[in-house]
């Protein structure tokens, strides 16, 4: 299991090294476009690349986020629950997370398959919005994993 728990690991930070190099593009292109405005030539599609960037920087951070718990935990009512209910509440929780993930991440595949079906693509730059769906849907898949992990490190008592 260990070896298994490696492996996702090394994955959501490899997903984060994505997000990093999407955020840092979206950072240089922003500061690219205000600048290139005051010259009196916007960067062509700089809202589109914006858009395709931010939703690939949300997607791939999840995972990560997520696997080293750097989210928000309102915790003030689990935390006066004995430790077996805490340990109870946080498997149905991430149990919950893995069915809205699946659904998101079946939708956004589905999405995709439609995205790609109909060739569309963004209005400036023409570029397919298919391979963001297929990457978020991606994303969504290997949330899953994270969270299926998450309940396997509560039930080995590592979770805390």
């Amino acid at each position: 299991m260990e070896k298994f728990l490696g492996i996702v690991e090394k994955l959501c930070r490899y997903l984060n090294v994505l997000g990093i190099i999407c955020i840092t593009s979206l950072l240089l292109l922003t500061v690219t476009d205000v600048i290139s405005r005051c010259f009196g030539s916007p960067v062509e599609g700089s809202y589109e690349l914006v858009s395709f960037l931010g939703a690939m920087v949300i997607g791939f951070s999840v995972p990560l986020t997520s696997w080293i718990k750097g989210h928000v935990f309102v915790d003030s009512f689990i935390l006066i629950l004995p430790r077996r209910a805490r340990s109870t509440v946080n498997i149905i929780t991430r149990c919950l997370g893995i069915f809205l993930f699946i659904f998101i991440g079946l939708n956004l595949v589905l999405y995709g398959i439609d995205l790609h079906k109909t060739n569309e693509v963004s209005q400036t730059l023409r570029i397919p919005f298919y391979p963001v769906a297929y990457g978020l849907g991606i994303c969504c898949f290997i949330q899953c994993v994270v969270l299926f992990c998450d309940i396997a490190r509560t039930l080995g008592g590592g979770h805390e």
